[in-house]
């Protein structure tokens, strides 16, 4: 298994455009009428964008993933695992709030899939809560760049290819956050709400184009992000079962689209 090489976030005379993680499976041509689907998803070294690579390899026999996210080693675990399932996975090491590396991003999934995503998950997100007052410049800016910006770079990269082949799926994970405001995360509500807007604008932009732009908004997620919370198992939402959801909204019929959807523990939000 070779090493895994990192994508920089400043242009390199790298002769791959963003270096690539891992695959075990050779390249090859396919029919497009046969093919599995390419899914590409950021965020996919942990919490739900793992759990979203999983159930895409279980539900599509031979899907192909582009995982995307900054952490190598994570990454190339989640990829093995896919393949495991049956898919085929590729990691690309990319900080995807880096408008330069998400740049040579499409140039690097193309080299390995010789094609452009079917549908692109943008998961990658980031949590710091915070009151309004204590909400310093630079927590905003954060928050911000993790959960809005990331999404806005990566949806620019592929977008223009995705409108010309007239198919296929945005995919972007909001929050609660995104649709009502919250204690607490005043910054964070403020990023995706952010990113509900540009998954309302994208769809008014796109539609009649044969893309279809889907905003989904979860409640509290069992993830990384509060596994020191302390709370009982019931508050959380397994990342497997937000997933599963994800991944079947993306399977129906190409003529319907669910728009917006909202998922919640079953007792409510915390």
């Amino acid at each position: 298994m070779r090493p895994p090489r990192l994508c920089a976030t400043a242009p390199k005379p790298e002769p791959h455009p963003c270096p690539s993680v891992k695959s075990s499976a050779k390249n090859k041509t396919v029919s497009a009428r046969k093919r599995a689907p390419l899914v590409l998803i950021t965020g996919a070294s942990q919490g739900l964008g793992e759990a979203l690579a999983v159930a895409y390899a279980r539900r599509h026999r031979g899907v192909r993933l582009a995982l995307v996210a900054r952490n190598a080693e994570n990454l190339e675990a989640v990829a093995i695992r896919c393949e495991k399932l049956g898919a085929r996975a590729h990691g690309f090491v990319c900080d995807v709030t880096d408008e330069a590396a998400v740049s040579r991003l499409p140039a690097a999934v193309s080299k390995i899939f010789r094609q452009t995503p079917d549908i692109v998950v943008n998961n990658a997100g980031r949590f710091t809560p915070a009151a309004f007052a204590d909400t310093t410049p630079a927590i905003f800016d954060d928050m911000v760049s993790a959960n809005l910006r990331s999404a806005y770079l990566v949806t620019r990269a592929f977008l223009d290819a995705m409108r010309k082949r007239g198919a296929g799926d945005l995919v972007f994970i909001s929050s609660i956050c995104g649709q009502t405001g919250l204690p607490g995360c005043a910054a964070y509500t403020m990023a995706k709400h952010g990113l509900t807007g540009l998954a309302a604008a994208l769809r008014a932009e796109t539609k009649g184009t044969g893309l279809r732009v889907l905003a989904i908004h979860p409640g509290a997620i069992d993830t990384p992000i509060w596994e020191n919370g302390g709370l009982p198992a019931n508050r959380l939402m397994s990342p497997a079962s937000v997933a599963e959801a994800v991944v079947a909204l993306t399977s129906l019929d190409a003529n319907t689209v669910a728009e917006t959807i909202t998922l919640r523990p079953g007792p409510g939000d915390l």
